[in-house]
């Protein structure tokens, strides 16, 4: 929605008016024509997850969504959002309730969830892991789908974010563009998220026949103060990187302070790749080149699975969505011969 958002000269809220065909909010003719245009000329939703396949079983009821977390990040809200994209033109409500991970508050849920007639229950987990569900999840009379998270004995149909593959595609993307001393700041390391994501990283660097350096890892922990201390830990090695990726948008803003700070340019000094696509990396300057989380088709994949699983348990593959690379200006091919960073200039 924000490209067709950009073409059209609106809003991305303008946008969701338009598509989702709202009518008690005025929308002028000619912007209204302009968003379709937009739409239909960049193919919107054509080829996409969001497909309305499956519903026809639950067309005209409603399934439940149970979340841990629901307003401290933004990945349940794009999932829901996504689900809710798959669901409405199904005729299918959604219901949300946010349980704080609390198996009470899990239990109290999916009962008041059942009465109000729910056909089905999306399990969501706001990082990705694997869960262990209270035992009232064992025998529902509706399907359960699992949304970012998995059970050990793969019981039910569960989906997350191909994380390996996004810390492959973030590295890559700087070996692309000629780095070869590329640093990585992780988040925290008993998260598995970090971990593929590290996986992927140096997967990238083995492809692209770059030795691994462990002094070029350094651990933060999600948070931009933790991702200013990690650049600074970066920029003292005496062979210091050319390009950083750093594992979310937040670390990367204070990976952008401690280069300012440090009197180097992004990026023409340092490039710098971030993963998640929060909002803020449209609006670092320069504006961060990232990874997109698949929240959305992740959130879409879950409630087209409640259109065909059945209730009966079983044994399913984790079904991995990719992530994909937002190129913006915060990268750039590194000069020939240009094996570690120039003199910083001087501070005035």
């Amino acid at each position: 929605m924000m490209d067709v958002a950009k073409a059209a000269g609106c809003s991305q809220a303008t946008v969701s008016v338009v598509l989702n065909s709202v009518n008690d909010i005025k929308i002028s003719p000619d912007l209204r024509t302009r968003v379709l245009d937009a739409a239909r000329s960049l193919n919107y939703g054509v080829g996409s997850p969001i497909r309305r396949v499956g519903l026809d079983d639950l067309r005209g009821g409603c399934v439940g969504f149970i979340v841990d977390q629901l307003a401290t990040t933004p990945e349940a809200v794009n999932a829901i959002e996504g689900a809710r994209h798959e669901s409405w033109e199904n005729d299918v409500t959604i219901l949300v309730a946010q349980t704080q991970g609390r198996a009470e508050h899990e239990q109290k849920a999916l009962a008041r969830l059942l009465q109000a007639g729910a056909q089905g229950i999306v399990y969501m987990s706001i990082f990705t892991r694997r869960v262990s569900l209270d035992p009232v999840f064992n025998d529902l009379p509706v399907p359960l789908v699992l949304l970012n998270c998995y059970t050990g004995d793969h019981r039910f149909p569960s989906v997350v974010p191909d994380e390996i593959n996004g810390g492959r595609m973030a590295t890559a993307s700087l070996v692309g563009l000629g780095h070869r001393r590329i640093g990585t700041i992780i988040g925290e390391t008993f998260m598995e998220a970090s971990q593929d994501r590290l996986v992927g990283y140096r997967e990238a660097l083995v492809e692209a026949k770059i030795p691994y350096d462990d002094r070029l890892v350094v651990e933060g922990n999600w948070t931009p103060t933790s991702g200013f201390d990690a650049t600074q830990k970066l920029l003292a090695l005496a062979d210091r990187p050319t390009a950083i990726f750093c594992q979310n948008d937040k670390m990367a803003m204070g990976c952008f302070s401690a280069v300012a700070e440090a009197g180097l340019r992004i990026p023409q000094d340092i490039s710098v790749v971030g993963y998640d696509d929060d909002e803020l990396s449209r609006h670092l300057r320069p504006q961060l080149t990232t990874l997109e989380l698949p929240h959305r088709p992740m959130g879409a994949w879950a409630l087209g699975q409640l259109g065909r699983t059945s209730p009966t348990k079983g044994s399913h593959r984790v079904h991995k969505v990719g992530c994909a690379l937002i190129e913006r200006a915060s990268c750039q091919a590194i000069l020939e011969g240009k094996s570690s960073f120039h003199s910083a200039p001087p501070r005035r």
